[in-house]
């Protein structure tokens, strides 16, 4: 199957997903498994104290999609997004359990170098990641959306753009203005990460 053929059955199955179609799902899944094994493997690169694999990984982002109401995907480059938000709460969940019971307002250090497609985090740095992230989409949405999509996922600016519905200059001048906030939010003050839960 080319690739131009593959995305058309990846979007027919998005649709018929959509639809309310009981095996849409299923069918997406070999379609789509090698390219979310990759954005799992970029989430998971330097993850040295997740307990989570990349197949794993994969496989709870799929159980968590097939638990989702239904959503009126535009393309593969959607879904492929929403995967990787997924993706995101998986590892934040595993993060929050591995620090839970650990004295919390341990500091936590970010380098912005971290900000990329490769991150190298562990979990009290991911979730002081995902702090920044949550309070940076109270103000920004869209910029916090860019990171989500770039760090958490590995999409390129090309793919971001698609998904958004902006163009490719929109979407680096966001990137951008995102990283220059996130150095800001850091510096600011010694961040804590988020208070484990009893």
């Amino acid at each position: 199957m080319t690739m131009s053929t593959t995305s058309q059955a990846i979007t027919g199955l998005l649709s018929a997903w959509c639809e309310g179609s009981p095996n849409a799902l299923a069918e997406l899944m070999p379609l789509t498994y090698r390219h979310l094994k990759q954005i799992a493997a970029n989430l998971l690169r330097g993850e040295r104290r997740q307990n989570l694999e990349t197949t794993a990984l994969v496989h709870e982002a799929y159980l968590r999609l097939d638990g989702l109401e239904r959503i009126r995907w535009q393309d593969r480059a959607h879904f492929y997004a929403m995967s990787s938000r997924i993706m995101r709460r998986v590892l934040i969940d595993e993060a929050r359990r591995l620090t839970r019971g650990k004295r919390s307002g341990e500091e936590v250090k970010i380098s912005l170098e971290e900000l990329s497609s490769d991150p190298h985090v562990e979990a009290p740095e991911l979730l002081g990641l995902n702090q920044a992230l949550n309070d940076l989409a109270k103000l920004d949405p869209e910029r916090a959306q860019v990171v989500e999509m770039r760090f958490f996922g590995g999409m390129s600016q090309e793919q971001i753009a698609l998904v958004l519905g902006v163009s490719v200059n929109t979407v680096a001048r966001r990137w951008r203005s995102a990283r220059a906030w996130l150095v800001r939010y850091f510096e600011a003050a010694p961040h804590k990460s988020e208070t484990p839960a009893a």
